[in-house]
């Protein structure tokens, strides 16, 4: 496989990305190897690994090495601590929750692992993390200014001051299990402003939901909650189809 990063861009090249978000803490690795089996049935291009809450090393490296033995797809770590690192995914999304109220996950973390992660020599890909109103367990983990789901002056500041940090990802994220998804006027204000891909996420469990931000200009679209709990494989590849456009 040639870089993570490029994969992607390959991909959206081709349209919009979808990628299954699966938390470790929420399922043994044996379960997330058969979810990961299923959902690249359904369609999607690649898995994150992460949660808000209860990842380690062990259960980060577990689930990664499942989903790697089930699908062929890339493996990317999304952090939650700098105590959770793992060698085993193929990439790490290096982030900064912009918007978080405790510098722990704006810079600090970062600089605990940052060394320690060069060292691993994983492929990582710089990427601010932006949080919308309800922000769920994430919002209250971080102590998140959130932004209010009508207010993308905002959300454009934050995505146009990560573009200039230099970003290579910009993610606005409604919370895992939020009862409705970033508006799509908001997305469509902060792709009108940047170059780099955006990926959306939170809340999406429905194919109008998901097609709403594909048409409003994501890049990618991450399910998460909703893949957990559902065991319809026609709805899983009905959203996967409708973030994707087809």
């Amino acid at each position: 496989m040639s870089s993570v990063e490029e994969y992607l861009k390959e991909k959206m090249k081709k349209g919009t990305v979808h990628i299954t978000l699966l938390d470790p803490d929420k399922q043994s690795s044996e379960s997330a190897g058969k979810l990961a089996f299923r959902m690249k049935e359904a369609g999607t291009d690649a898995f994150f690994i992460g949660g808000s809450t209860g990842v380690t090393t062990e259960n980060l490296s577990a689930t990664a090495r499942a989903v790697k033995a089930a699908t062929d797809l890339p493996v990317i770590y999304f952090p939650s601590n700098p105590k959770a690192i793992s060698k085993d995914v193929d990439c790490i999304v290096f982030m900064s929750i912009l918007n978080a109220g405790d510098p722990l996950y704006v810079t600090r973390g970062q600089a605990m692992a940052a060394a320690y992660i060069k060292s691993l020599g994983v492929e990582c890909i710089p990427m601010a993390y932006i949080i919308v109103e309800p922000g769920m367990t994430v919002g209250r983990v971080t102590k998140a200014v959130l932004i209010p789901h009508d207010d993308p002056k905002t959300a454009v500041g934050y995505a146009v001051a990560a573009e200039l940090f230099g970003m290579r990802l910009i993610y606005l994220e409604a919370g895992s299990g939020a009862d409705r998804p970033v508006d799509p006027a908001m997305i469509a204000a902060v792709k009108k402003h940047i170059n780099v891909p955006l990926i959306i996420g939170g809340g999406i469990r429905t194919p109008e939901a998901a097609a709403a931000a594909h048409k409003a200009g994501a890049n990618i679209i991450v399910t998460g909650t909703f893949v957990e709990t559902c065991s319809d494989e026609g709805c899983l590849k009905a959203v996967v189809s409708a973030a994707k456009g087809v």
